[in-house]
């Protein structure tokens, strides 16, 4: 029998632990698709600070279907989501939101894509009404950008509710980087890919953990995760800088040497300074993202430390 495995990251995420066990038991009980499957549900508790993984280890308790695992800290979603493909046993993974904005009906068209051949299903979002104008803009034209300038295209309005095969899977537990976008990591390492469209619901209780200041580092994560482009953008515009500076200069010579020079000039040359030196503060503010990247990296420190498996606190894991 085909094992499906379905991996959900939790953060203060009490209120909706309940309801995501309910909405969860049709499909596990075989009721929503046709084949016989067995399944298990990995929770994983980032660190929260309410009372979700007392409830996690309740479920687990009561039902042997569902796994809590407790990381020692927050690690952050990314890490979360690679702490339960490692631990993932099914011939396929799900991964999902923990808020019920993921709808459980759409997870059987994934089996069914899944047993047609395709690797990697991803959920798509329909419209993107719950976000704000303001929002959906920025969104739009973030994508847009990173289609430019990525090496590896990063699928418009895609999350993370998606099915992976054993194969992505496997190939995602080699990336081990600690500053991780899965979004690009789900491209990047290619397979079979199929689309289902879903329409996103709303948030069963509590407040999205992603605020402006997180979507905006993710972005910045996104981007230097997935092209050096910035780095020679910087230096494109430091060499055109350069250049209209030199021609600037044989301007100012020529025009010294024909027209005389008094004492004017003031203005440009304040114009001139802050405008090279912004460009020169923007360069080595971005070859300053990557110099960190580089740094957190030959760290060589685990993405993760596991501190309780099913509320087994006797085990501290670290991958």
């Amino acid at each position: 029998m085909k094992k499906i495995s379905i991996v959900i990251p939790v953060y203060n995420e009490a209120g909706n632990l309940e309801a995501l066990r309910n909405a969860l038991l049709p499909l596990l009980d075989n009721k929503m698709y046709p084949a016989e499957l067995d399944w298990e549900v990995i929770l994983i508790d980032d660190g929260s600070r309410d009372d979700s993984l007392t409830i996690m280890n309740r479920l687990s308790s009561g039902d042997s279907r569902f796994i809590s695992i407790s990381l020692s800290r927050n690690f952050g979603k990314e890490s979360a989501m690679l702490a339960g493909l490692d631990y993932a046993s099914g011939n396929a993974v799900i991964i999902m939101d923990a808020d019920l904005q993921h709808p459980v009906a759409t997870i059987p068209k994934m089996l069914e894509l899944w047993e047609q051949g395709y690797d990697d299903v991803y959920g798509r979002r329909l419209s993107r009404d719950t976000d704000s104008w303001i929002r959906r803009k920025l969104s739009r034209a973030y994508y847009k950008i990173l289609k430019r300038i990525s090496d590896n295209y990063v699928l418009p309005d895609v999350g993370d509710f998606r099915l992976l095969s054993r194969s992505c899977v496997n190939a995602l537990k080699n990336l081990r980087e600690t500053q991780r976008y899965s979004k690009g990591l789900f491209c990047w390492i290619g397979f079979r890919k199929a689309e289902v469209t879903f329409e996103c619901n709303d948030r069963n209780a509590g407040k999205s953990s992603f605020s402006s200041r997180r979507l905006l580092n993710l972005a910045i994560e996104g981007i230097t995760s997935s092209t050096t482009a910035p780095l020679r953008i910087a230096s494109i515009v430091g060499i055109t800088t350069a250049v209209a500076a030199l021609v600037y200069l044989i301007y100012v010579i020529v025009k010294t040497l024909i027209f005389g020079e008094s004492v004017q000039g003031y203005p440009t040359i304040i114009c001139l300074i802050l405008f090279l030196g912004g460009i020169q503060l923007i360069a080595l503010g971005i070859i300053g993202e990557y110099i960190s990247r580089i740094f957190n990296e030959t760290k060589g420190r685990p993405v993760y430390i596991i501190r309780s498996i099913n509320g087994d606190t006797d085990m501290c894991i670290e991958k």
